[in-house]
């Protein structure tokens, strides 16, 4: 999904010797929170809940945020060389619904008492992440259909879980972001599918190498191995996160491997084949090397998307600026009235 941060960011705390004492009433309200997350319950904006949850939360949903705006340069790249009018009318409508959801998930976090100001700083001074998915180059129209087929393919996988997330705000916004997700991997796979049956030769060897350069990174999105993930456990005993990332990364391959014999492309992987005992596709070893070296913004695109992102900041001071100056005059005239 776009939620790696649980497991590329450092342990938030104090240490153990610079814990404050809690009082009776403290400890009174963390065991009435823990009785709620084992009963499954939500928690609400305003309900108690322990500072190391809502941080986790805010590290969580902040960095989906930043991985859903950013997210949208890589095929914003390519709305004006899109083949057809509809195939530019479907990527404008999906790259504005990713625009949503970066609002819908900023909300969420503010919710949790940081400011959107203090989010996008994070982000912005290179502090807070966001997916790595998103520091791969789109080198061809096929690598647009890709990104719909497998990066948004593994992020329903993984967020599709968020829906009973036991926050209640980011629960809530899943419910939406998922049903579009659902589309855009939709689409994403039907401009692959018009390129392999009605295709040349040509465009059919170039989804096969947009593929090729996009299967490996995809898995990567799931996160580290289950054994190397810091926050995991933690982070399933609260209800944040609800299946391990090795058992997403599984869900994937499985439901992938059938869609690109039907699709007639083939996976890069020559580990790749099923296993009875099991009952589950095998496949070969991540580069996790790569995965860490793009985490830590060595990747392929690294500071050109955050470079973008800074820009379009910059450029729209103005329009910050000129909404809050109109939104101090109505309140004079309002005050006056």
């Amino acid at each position: 999904m776009y939620t790696q941060a649980m497991d590329t960011m450092g342990k938030d705390g104090e240490s153990a010797a610079g814990k404050p004492v809690r009082s009776a009433e403290e400890m009174h309200l963390e065991q009435r929170f823990e009785a709620r997350i084992d009963d499954g319950g939500f928690i609400e904006a305003k309900d108690w809940m322990p500072e190391h949850y809502r941080k986790t939360l805010t590290r969580q949903i902040s960095q989906h945020a930043h991985s859903e705006i950013v997210g949208m340069l890589p095929e914003g790249n390519w709305v004006t060389r899109a083949p057809t009018l509809k195939r530019k009318a479907i990527l404008l409508a999906k790259i504005q619904d990713e625009g949503g959801h970066g609002l819908y998930l900023y909300a969420a976090a503010e919710t949790l008492g940081t400011s959107r100001d203090q989010l996008l700083g994070a982000l912005h001074s290179g502090k807070a992440k966001y997916s790595s998915i998103f520091n791969y180059p789109t080198l061809t129209w096929a690598d647009v259909g890709v990104i719909g087929w497998l990066v948004d393919g593994a992020a329903i996988m993984n967020q599709v879980p968020l829906c009973r997330c036991s926050y209640a705000p980011y629960a809530r916004a899943m419910v939406r972001i998922c049903r579009e997700e659902s589309f855009h991997q939709r689409q994403g796979y039907d401009a692959l599918l018009v390129m392999m049956q009605q295709g040349t030769p040509e465009q059919k060897a170039m989804v096969q190498d947009a593929v090729n350069r996009w299967w490996w990174p995809c898995l990567m999105m799931f996160g580290p191995p289950d054994a190397e993930s810091v926050h995991s456990v933690q982070s399933m005993r609260w209800g944040i996160k609800r299946i391990s990332n090795d058992d997403l990364r599984q869900k994937f391959v499985d439901a992938t491997v059938q869609q690109a014999e039907v699709l007639g492309v083939t996976l890069p992987d020559p580990e790749l084949k099923w296993n009875e005992q099991r009952g589950h596709w095998d496949f070969g070893t991540i580069d996790w090397d790569e995965f860490w070296r793009v985490v830590g913004g060595d990747g392929p695109c690294n500071r050109e998307r955050l470079g973008m992102r800074v820009k379009a900041w910059n450029d729209g001071a103005w329009v910050r600026e000129a909404a809050l100056a109109h939104a101090r005059k109505q309140a004079t005239k309002q005050e006056a009235a």
